[in-house]
């Protein structure tokens, strides 16, 4: 893949390299980690739309319980080992 430039402000700058040594990692490697992070959490937040309103439609919640006993019983974090 060809290298390109892109024009941030010193101040940008140094947060990204800063945040990239912190992790390890070059600010090549950690823009582009990051730009799959935001491009998931957009696709995220469409799922997440897309369940919310199917799952607001009357019958839909009834019918999930119907066909799978509906959602498991929550367990308490504060269990004895």
């Amino acid at each position: 893949m060809a290298d390109t430039t892109v024009k941030v402000d010193t101040e940008t700058r140094d947060r990204f390299a800063a945040v990239a040594a912190s992790r390890g990692q070059s600010v090549r490697a950690y823009l582009a980690e990051l730009a799959i992070e935001e491009e998931n959490q957009i696709k995220l937040g469409r799922a997440t739309a897309a369940f919310r309103e199917v799952t607001g439609q009357p019958g839909v919640a009834e019918a999930f319980d119907r066909e799978f006993g509906g959602l498991p019983s929550v367990v308490s974090a504060n269990r004895a080992a």
